[in-house]
């Protein structure tokens, strides 16, 4: 019989306050399809437990997980990337859609930019907008929520955070052109919530059945994640989330190119 990992593991969790001990040696896991209520009386513990999962205090002695990481880790574990997907994606394609409603594709007839040239461009001026975002979360992380990284795990983490955030700005450039000005928000948000979902920026796709995460494992939303679990772990990220990353950006910008010459030609 398989055993299903716990979604939520506290393991000899302590926690305590000048002298009032309001946690002390919790153990508890808790797996998929689990439900549990926190029960006592003032003062038992209850809500230093929660704050515990949350990652709003950090424990005395022992550890927590949720999803099979630290409550604070989440933070910079390949999640904060989901602002950066949201800023590129979302804004590449609605502009985009706006721009050739207005005519601006008209006017590009008139020039000899390449496709590759336009999309190239448009990803570049996406990833300028990413850049503060995924900052600024990090910023918070450090000096609000007390999350400690190395400097090397900073500087990595936003390079590669920003450099994978150039994916999607292609796909975004791609749905842009494939959509008109009113298809483009439903058909990004589909986009968007799809990727985001299946490909664990949700949650941990060890929550999926295995077929699902068979499939998930190869999405750029899943490699994109696991690229920051990397650096926020301190080990080598995997070759196949790198090379998934890079095919991805290639179907996605080449994809973009076709659409652009397509609707230059029509114009």
């Amino acid at each position: 019989m398989t055993t299903t990992a716990p979604v939520v593991a506290f393991d000899q969790v302590s926690k305590a306050y000048a002298a009032v001990r309001a946690v002390d040696g919790l153990t508890l896991a808790l797996r998929p399809g689990e439900t549990v209520a926190l029960l006592g009386p003032n003062g038992a513990g209850k809500t230093t437990t929660l704050d515990l999962l949350l990652g709003l205090k950090k424990p005395d002695s022992g550890t927590v997980r949720l999803f099979g990481t630290g409550p604070r880790d989440a933070i910079v574990a390949g999640r904060v990337g989901f602002g950066a997907l949201t800023a590129v994606l979302m804004g590449n394609s609605e502009r985009i859609a706006k721009e050739r409603e207005g005519g601006w594709v008209r006017q590009l007839r008139l020039t000899t930019l390449p496709g590759r040239g336009y999309v190239l461009a448009k990803t570049a001026s996406a990833a300028v907008v990413s850049l503060p975002s995924i900052v600024i979360v990090f910023v918070i992380a450090a000096a609000v929520k007390d999350v400690r990284l190395d400097a090397w795990q900073w500087l990595a983490l936003t390079g590669a955070i920003w450099a994978g955030s150039l994916v999607f700005a292609a796909l975004g450039v791609a749905l842009g052109y494939l959509a008109s000005g009113d298809a483009v928000r439903p058909i990004t948000m589909i986009t968007y919530f799809g990727l985001s979902m299946l490909g664990g920026l949700w949650m941990p796709t060890t929550t999926f059945p295995d077929w699902l995460q068979d499939i998930a494992k190869w999405l750029p939303t899943h490699a994109y994640a696991a690229l920051g679990q990397a650096i926020e772990q301190s080990r080598a990220p995997h070759v196949q989330d790198l090379v998934v990353l890079v095919v991805s950006f290639a179907l996605f910008a080449g994809g973009a190119a076709w659409l652009y010459r397509k609707d230059t030609l029509k114009a």
